[in-house]
């Protein structure tokens, strides 16, 4: 006769609820689906890349920030990718206003900052100056390209501090595979390079070292250096235990038409991206032609991969009010660029302090809603 399993204590009972409480949280800390963070933030960078209000772009860096804050595992190694990112676009727009103090602008300007000895160059060179004056028009013309050029930044920063990069990489086609392999390890990399190096900071502080300086950096950049290579390797044998590129047999017809439709969609989607983010206008026809392609390419091509999938990603409603958000904030202000020039690139002369338009601001605003939804946030 099997014996009865014993009843477990309070005590036993007791611990089962916050393990089931954590193994719930896990759960949840997945999140909606990688690939609806990453066409959030291209939403908002499209919309970055339409206006030159510095005020509009502030707000779009706040917009993507708070998300990043709300929304982000604080654990995870890419966490901190929005930091990075922003720090990097400030350095971006030192940089810009360097270059417009040095060697000009193109906006001629009437308020006089100071003025630098010209040095003097060839006939061949003409067009180009080294010194000579600055003006304030031309100092605030070059912040306003180097702040789009910085919340460009911030909003791939978002992308990289919210998207896992493993998921990502686990939902792309078969026929990406390979090439999103490649992707993902770059894509990884700053944000593994940011969590040694924070690492190393702290280590260096507790012995009562300088984690600050040229000198500093240079200590601390071997075993950064050292760190990245060991994890290559440590990859490489992980890529290569699981079998990795194995391709299944196809005819050769198949993979001619594959090649030829994935590479003429692909060319397509750059044409239509790249005309869509023009100020001369969008060739919608082009990019829903190169989308169609893409489409059929990679499905096709799809047949060389042998590999499955463990747990796949869902695509389930929180990813599509995320990507809906971002989507939004785009086409409204592409729609204002059209119905609303002059709030969304105001005139650098006369030189006027710039404004928050009301419509444009509200339309930014929409791409907050991922903070406010219970599954996107961990």
């Amino acid at each position: 006769m099997p014996r009865r399993r014993p009843e477990p204590a309070a005590a036993d009972r007791r611990d089962e609820a916050p393990r089931s409480a954590a193994s719930a949280g896990r759960g949840r800390a997945r999140g909606p689906h990688a690939g609806a963070w990453w066409l959030w933030a291209l939403g908002l960078a499209t919309a970055a890349s339409r206006t030159t209000n510095p005020a509009l772009l502030a707000l779009l860096a706040a917009v993507a920030g708070y998300v990043v804050a709300a929304c982000r595992v604080p654990d995870a190694p890419w966490a901190r990718s929005y930091a990075a990112f922003l720090r990097l676009g400030l350095v971006v727009i030192v940089i810009r206003l360097g270059f417009a103090v040095v060697l000009g602008s193109p906006v001629p300007g009437t308020h006089t900052v100071l003025t630098l000895p010209e040095v003097p160059l060839p006939d061949w060179a003409q067009g180009v100056r080294l010194g000579g004056r600055v003006t304030a028009e031309g100092l605030w013309f070059a912040f306003r390209e180097g702040m789009r050029l910085a919340t460009l930044l911030a909003c791939l920063g978002a992308a990289n501090a919210l998207a896992n990069p493993a998921r990502l990489l686990k939902s792309l086609p078969g026929a990406l595979y390979e090439a999103g392999v490649a992707v993902v390890v770059a894509m990884t990399f700053a944000p593994h390079l940011v969590a040694d190096v924070r690492r190393l900071r702290t280590a260096r502080r507790l012995r009562g070292r300088a984690d600050r300086g040229v000198r500093a950096l240079l200590q601390v950049g071997l075993p950064v250096l050292e760190g990245a290579l060991e994890r290559s390797v440590a990859l490489a044998a992980a890529m290569d235990a699981r079998g990795y590129g194995r391709t299944a047999e196809v005819p050769s017809a198949v993979r001619r038409a594959t090649a030829a439709l994935t590479l003429g969609g692909l060319l397509g989607l750059c044409a239509g991206t790249y005309a869509l983010l023009a100020a001369a206008g969008a060739a919608y026809g082009l990019l829903l032609a190169g989308a169609a392609a893409a489409v059929a390419g990679l499905r096709l091509g799809g047949r060389r991969s042998v590999r499955t999938r463990y747990r796949p990603d869902r695509w389930d409603a929180t990813a599509w009010l995320v990507t809906a958000s971002g989507l939004a904030v785009a086409a409204l202000t592409i729609w204002a660029a059209g119905a609303l020039p002059a709030d969304l690139d105001p005139p650098v002369v006369p030189l006027t302090a710039p404004s928050l338009p009301l419509w444009p601001a509200a339309a930014v605003l929409l791409g907050l809603l991922p903070a406010h939804l219970r599954g996107a946030r961990p």
